[in-house]
C-alpha cells in the first residue's frame, strides 16, 4: 500500500452531465468528510452507499457544487486502498474546484494511468490484466470488448499459467541436478514438457496477431509513389 492518497478527474474533460473526481489512498474518506456536506446530518456516511450533498470550501462552507459522493473501503476496491469517488456536474470549472480542493488537502494530482499502476502492485490486477483495462476503454469493435474483457477476467493468465508450471518443474529439476550432482536423483522426462510447453506458446502467439487486429483494425500501408513500380497493385503472376 502507498502512504499518500491520490486524486484525478476521472472523466473525459469537456461538458456534460456527470463529472467524476477520485480518490485513492489512506487519506481518501478524512479528505472527503472535509470537503463534502451531507444533505442530512443524521447517521454516518456508509460504505458502497451513493450520499446526495453538495460539496463545500472547508473554510468558508461556501457551496461548489451539489454531488453525489461514495466511500469504498479497502480491501474491495479497484485499487485496494480507500477509495473516493464524488459525482459532480461535468463542467470544467465544477470538476476543477472540486480536485483544487481536494488537493489542497493533501491529496496528490495522480499521474496518468496511476490508479490502475496501484491496482497492479497492490495485486488487484495482473500485468495483463492491467493492459485490458486500456484496450476496453479504447475498444472500437463489440468483438474487442468482447476480447478485452476476457483478458481482464483473466483468460491470458489461465493459459500462461500451466505453461509456467511444466517450465518451472523442469527447472527445478534441473536446478536439482546441478546443486545435488553427488546426490542419486531419479531421471526425469524433460523434452516432453518443454515441447508441450513451446507448442503452447507458439498457439498463444499465433493468435495473438488475430487480437491485435480485433483491438486496433486493420493499417494499410502504401509505398510511395516514389518507390512502387507501375501497377504494384497487381499480382505478379
Amino acid at each position: 500500500m502507498y502512504r499518500d492518497t491520490i486524486a484525478a478527474i476521472s472523466t473525459p474533460t469537456g461538458e456534460g452531465g456527470i463529472g467524476i473526481v477520485r480518490l485513492s489512498g489512506p487519506e481518501a474518506a478524512m479528505i472527503l468528510r472535509q470537503v463534502f456536506r451531507r444533505s442530512t446530518k443524521k447517521g454516518t456516511l456508509e460504505p458502497y452507499r451513493l450520499c446526495y450533498g453538495h460539496v463545500v470550501e472547508p473554510a468558508s462552507g461556501d457551496v461548489v457544487d451539489e454531488a453525489l459522493a461514495v466511500f469504498m473501503p479497502s480491501p474491495h476496491t479497484y485499487t485496494r486502498e480507500d477509495v473516493v469517488e464524488i459525482n459532480c456536474h461535468g463542467g470544467i470549472v465544477p470538476l476543477r474546484r472540486t480536485l483544487e480542493l481536494v488537493l489542497r488537502l493533501g491529496a496528490r494530482l495522480a499521474n496518468p494511468g496511476e490508479f490502475t499502476l496501484r491496482a497492479f502492485l497492490n495485486g488487484r490486477l495482473s500485468l495483463d490484466q492491467a493492459e485490458a483495462v486500456l484496450d476496453i476503454v479504447q475498444a472500437k469493435t463489440q468483438v474487442g470488448l468482447r476480447l478485452a474483457m476476457e483478458q481482464l477476467g483473466g483468460r491470458l493468465s489461465a493459459r500462461v499459467r500451466p505453461i509456467r508450471q511444466e517450465i518451472m518443474g523442469v527447472l527445478a529439476y534441473l536446478t536439482a541436478c546441478i546443486d545435488f550432482a553427488e546426490d542419486d536423483i531419479p531421471e526425469q522426462d524433460i523434452e516432453t514438457p518443454v515441447k508441450k510447453a513451446r507448442a503452447a506458446l507458439q498457439q498463444l502467439i499465433a493468435n495473438a496477431d488475430a487480437g491485435i487486429i480485433y483491438r486496433q483494425g486493420l493499417r494499410w500501408w502504401i509505398p510511395p509513389a516514389s518507390s512502387r513500380p507501375t501497377n504494384w497493385w497487381k499480382s505478379s503472376a
